[in-house]
């Protein structure tokens, strides 16, 4: 079976990558770069070189839900690119909305679903993909009004993007590093994140 691990830092898999030696197979391991441009550009990249069995996205998100826990890992089960539009005054229109795009290539979903008994207990979540990573009350308020997200990220919708078009089965799991909030770096856990992330990802192995 070929798997791909995907990531965008290596800081966020490294405990993994140091375990990987004890696995009975080896894994491929692609770290992208942060951000929608770079994950789709090393994806597709990649997977015109190689097929693969599964792809799975890990890293860290922040979440707009309150219920969740820093650290929680989650099953990113839908994603959506939310910044991909038109302004019209006060009002935001997609790129759906505009008739630029298909609505199924602005709200994602795995094409092929990969079912594991490590991934019970893990909540099913929506996460939004965005350029900029959310800081301002208004625009949280905003984006919570369109969409109420679980999660964002900067990466996992144009994962969902690339492996739906090559048809390869996708997991996206990860763990929360900060709440989404005006920016302050003091109240980030990101080590306890990638320590359970990487802890989620062993048991999955």
């Amino acid at each position: 079976m070929n798997i791909l691990i995907v990531a965008a830092t290596k800081r966020e898999i490294e405990p993994l990558l140091n375990n990987l030696k004890g696995l009975k197979f080896k894994p491929d391991v692609l770290i992208t770069g942060v951000g929608m441009v770079a994950t789709t550009f090393s994806l597709a990249k990649r997977f015109s070189e190689k097929k693969y069995d599964l792809a799975i996205n890990l890293g860290v998100c922040g979440s707009f839900n309150r219920n969740m826990k820093i650290g929680e890992v989650v099953n990113i089960t839908e994603d959506i690119f939310s910044e991909l539009g038109a302004e019209d005054g006060k009002d935001f229109l997609n790129l759906a909305d505009i008739k630029f795009a298909d609505k199924r290539e602005i709200f994602l979903k795995p094409v092929n679903k990969f079912a594991s008994p490590a991934l019970k207990g893990l909540k099913k979540v929506k996460g939004i993909t965005v350029n900029t990573v959310h800081g301002n009350k208004k625009s949280i308020s905003k984006v919570v009004a369109l969409y109420n997200p679980d999660v964002e990220s900067m990466e996992g919708a144009a994962f969902f993007y690339a492996c739906n078009h090559f048809k390869i089965p996708t997991i996206q799991l990860r763990a929360v590093s900060n709440y989404v909030e005006r920016r302050n770096v003091k109240k980030w856990n990101i080590s306890l994140a990638v320590e359970k992330l990487n802890e989620t990802a062993l048991r999955f192995f």
